[in-house]
């Protein structure tokens, strides 16, 4: 489903990632483990299209992607869950979620809010639809990130650090809404350091950095 072959990438003259390859089967969890400033987030903004690559490609659903211009015209295939959520403040739960659906895929407000509720109900968040992020917990507000991720339908999520700050209950339930998509054929890449959860979710473990 997803694979890193031989990616590089520098700034100036640090070189952060160097001939790092790897791979994501469809309905399997890959945590990246290693040092800070070894260019694990680097790695997922490569992914996603948000940073650019010096060599290599990645490969997504057999679709060649050489640089970000490539990825940016399959975003759709690929999901990412930021560490910090990046809600956007001005918006409902509800509006979060709907927004890229309606302004990326194309679907109409009626389609893409009634796929938004199925999924409110996944992450267990039916009642919060018409909240707003201030009102919510971190919990609550990783699960309507999760929600805004998979409103995409991507092939692949991408997680940066999803337990950060997040109490037992709240890992619990993200570690469910994982082992639920990863259960519908999803291809899961995870950075974290919660040595714990990693153990708990991963199906395998890449070590990035030595």
């Amino acid at each position: 489903m997803l694979q890193v072959k031989n990616l590089n990438k520098s700034f100036g003259d640090n070189k952060v990632l160097d001939n790092i390859s790897f791979e994501v089967n469809s309905g399997e969890v890959c945590v990246l483990l290693g040092k800070s400033g070894v260019g694990k987030t680097t790695i997922l903004r490569c992914i996603n299209g948000l940073e650019d690559f010096d060599e290599g490609e990645i490969i997504v659903d057999n679709c060649v992607m050489k640089d970000k211009s490539h990825i940016s015209k399959n975003r759709d295939k690929i999901g990412m869950v930021f560490q910090n959520f990046n809600l956007f403040p001005h918006m409902s739960v509800l509006e979060n979620i709907i927004s890229a659906p309606i302004n990326v895929l194309k679907k109409s407000k009626e389609e893409a809010t009634k796929e938004a509720k199925e999924i409110l109900k996944m992450v267990d968040l039916e009642d919060k639809i018409n909240a707003y992020p201030y009102e919510l917990s971190g919990g609550q507000c990783q699960r309507v990130a999760i929600a805004r991720a998979c409103a995409l339908t991507p092939k692949i999520l991408c997680f940066d650090e999803p337990t950060s700050a997040l109490d037992v209950d709240s890992i619990e339930k993200v570690s469910k809404i994982i082992r639920d998509l990863k259960s519908k054929g999803m291809a899961i890449l995870i950075i974290t350091h919660d040595i714990g959860f990693a153990n708990n979710i991963k199906d395998k473990i890449i070590k990035i950095g030595g």
